[in-house]
């Protein structure tokens, strides 16, 4: 899909929504980002799913120091009402420090007419 294609910019400024409520600390605000029963698939970990969980896990990222997560959408794929994305992602602390960088998919599904994250999976690229 080409970067001036509309899916492609409402899954970009859904990104900037996502990296706006995570910097003000707002991990109530990420988790409404995602469908009632979303998954978040961390690495090292068990998968997060439903928002109350996923809120859990945003606030645990946030207390844990990061500060800041930045996204770039690499592709977005249209499958009618559900939506592929591929991209990287930097979590960045207090001093604008990285933290980690790494890459993720997103499986997108339109819920009353929005677009909402329901499969979030990020792996790290740095060296374990």
């Amino acid at each position: 899909m080409s970067k001036s294609d509309d899916l492609y910019s409402t899954i970009c400024a859904a990104n900037e929504v996502f990296m706006e409520r995570f910097g003000q600390g707002d991990s109530t605000g990420v988790a409404e980002l995602y469908t009632e029963d979303g998954q978040f698939l961390p690495p090292n970990s068990d998968e997060v799913i439903g928002k109350n969980a996923i809120q859990g896990a945003f606030q645990g990222l946030m207390d844990a120091g990061i500060k800041a997560i930045k996204l770039e959408t690499l592709e977005v794929e249209n499958h009618g009402d559900t939506a592929s994305e591929v991209g990287r992602f930097t979590l960045l602390d207090q001093g604008n420090q990285i933290l980690d960088r790494g890459k993720f998919i997103v499986i997108w599904k339109l819920v009353a007419g929005k677009w909402k994250l329901h499969r979030d999976i990020i792996n790290s690229s740095l060296a374990a």
